[in-house]
């Protein structure tokens, strides 16, 4: 054997070592890159829940509190801003969450704020379509809780695996980015315990 087929053969079988050095490294960030966007689908499908219940509950309070138009409008208004904020599951940057976050903060706070017009109207408060509307809202909140936990942790998963050496330089290579976490909101540490007494 020539010593061009030996050293042929030797570049070879590093190029078969590095190859197989790094398939099983880089499938495991594809597999961990899908189940970010997985775990971002059901965080937008929880929001999305609480989208679709708005109108109702809006119809259902403007019936009984015609007095209360300003508020509406404000709940209306934020939930078209939140609807209007897409993120790209592909490009799951701390900016983007962040963009997406205080939209849906903003509408978190238009329906707080309808909640608190909502106990000057006892016959509002007794109203079962309101009642029902109201249990699938903080179900669906518990829901959107759920889900954001379960991103974050399915991100710590992914940012750890792609920074750890020698994850990092293959990840470099095939624009494997860190994805950005969702953080509680400004004040959360703080926010007040709300509950709803139907029974009055």
């Amino acid at each position: 054997m020539s010593k061009t087929a030996k050293l042929l053969l030797i570049i070879a079988g590093i190029v078969l070592f590095l190859a197989v050095l790094f398939i099983k490294p880089y499938n495991n960030m594809v597999q961990k890159d899908e189940t970010c966007s997985k775990a971002w689908a059901n965080v937008e499908n929880a929001y999305q829940r609480r989208m679709d219940l708005i109108p109702n509950l809006v119809k259902t309070v403007q019936g009984a509190a015609e007095y209360e138009k300003g508020t509406l409008e404000a709940v209306v208004e934020a939930r078209s801003k939140a609807t209007s904020i897409q993120v790209d599951p592909t490009n799951l940057t701390e900016e983007s969450l962040a963009k997406f976050q205080a939209a849906q903060d903003q509408l978190s706070s238009a329906l707080s704020r309808l909640m608190v017009v909502v106990e000057r109207y006892p016959d509002l408060k007794a109203n079962q379509n309101f009642a029902s509307l109201m249990d699938a809202l903080e179900g669906t909140e518990n829901r959107i809780n759920v889900e954001r936990n379960n991103f974050n942790k399915t991100v710590n998963d992914y940012n750890t695996y792609i920074r750890r050496f020698p994850n990092n330089v293959l990840a470099g290579f095939f624009n494997f980015n860190k994805k950005g976490y969702f953080k509680a909101s400004e004040g959360a540490e703080n926010a007040p315990n709300v509950e709803f007494n139907f029974n009055n």
